[in-house]
């Protein structure tokens, strides 16, 4: 065979230069995904279909929400487990179509704002099982049209959404199931309490949710952080098992302490149950809502919303 004159061969993007030699300038490029919420907003278009990680009021990735309403973007399609991240994204008029689970504040069954765009007609509506929305990730993240499942079978679902489809099994049993389409998200944003410039992620609270699925439904996957150390360093922070996202779903990495306030982040910081109280009282009041916005959200940066509620 031929010699080649192509130059030293490069890792793939994410990989670790060979032990005793230094990282070439195209690695050290590939490695580091850190960027800021503006950056990752910025790659939103008008229609687009995001998918948000967390769950209701917990670990949801609010400073690219509060980024996204000081974006001109709208029309978008927002797949979630709902939280205040619909409810202000709502208010806004940024989203078109929701696709969600459950809208909910936790301490707070119903969240309020979703609540008044829903009874005003300001968004269309697709209310799946959760069970539905997690089979549809899980879809979109194998890259099937479709996974069958008995969620929502029996129920209403089928009657609010009319381009469901029932599929027979090709087995002996012959069972009747839904065919629960891909949910393909272009973007997915997520919150994690700890990650490395790589792009691995570790949650340390109680539940992963489907953070993961979410990455991996999307073409472009940002994940905010509690905090940025050295991939050794987490190991001390939880265990290997904690770390559900790993680096070849994340385009990007932003550091974003108290990044998910107002909503839980355990074990980092619970929940702020009375600005939530506030944010949810705002729904039946306009001059209420008027001077939370102002004060919170009608601000330049993320860091002046930090110092706002710091200020409180």
């Amino acid at each position: 065979m031929p010699a080649s004159n192509a130059g030293p061969s490069e890792p793939p993007p994410g990989e670790e230069p060979e032990p005793g030699r230094a990282p070439t300038e195209h690695e050290g490029k590939t490695m580091d995904k850190r960027t800021t919420e503006r950056e990752a907003v910025a790659e939103l278009r008008d229609g687009m279909t995001i998918g948000i990680g967390g769950w209701g009021s917990r670990r949801k990735p609010m400073s690219i929400v509060r980024e996204i309403l000081r974006s001109s973007v709208k029309d978008l399609t927002v797949v979630t487990y709902g939280g205040p991240d619909v409810g202000l994204l709502c208010n806004a008029g940024k989203v078109k179509k929701l696709i969600y689970g459950f809208v909910s504040l936790d301490s707070i069954a119903l969240e309020p704002h979703f609540r008044k765009a829903r009874q005003a007609g300001a968004i269309q509506a697709a209310e799946l099982d959760e069970g539905m929305l997690q089979w549809g990730l899980l879809a979109a993240s194998h890259k099937l049209p479709f996974l069958p499942t008995r969620a929502g079978l029996g129920s209403d679902v089928l009657d609010i959404n009319p381009d469901f489809k029932l599929v027979q099994s090709p087995y002996a049993d012959g069972e009747e199931l839904l065919a629960m389409p891909a949910i393909e998200l272009d973007v997915a944003f997520i919150h994690m309490n700890r990650g490395d410039v790589r792009g691995n992620g570790q949650y340390l609270g109680p539940d992963p949710y489907f953070d993961d699925m979410y990455c991996r439904a999307a073409k472009r996957r940002f994940m905010t952080v509690e905090k940025i150390m050295e991939t050794s360093e987490m190991a001390n922070e939880g265990p290997l098992q904690s770390r559900i996202i790993n680096r070849t779903m994340v385009d990007g990495v932003i550091e974003a302490p108290n990044g998910a306030h107002f909503t839980e982040c355990p074990p980092d910081y619970g929940r702020d149950e009375a600005f939530q109280k506030a944010y949810a009282a705002t729904a039946k009041d306009e001059d209420a809502w008027l001077e939370f916005k102002k004060t919170y959200l009608d601000l330049e940066s993320e860091a002046e919303y930090q110092e706002a509620v710091a200020k409180r």
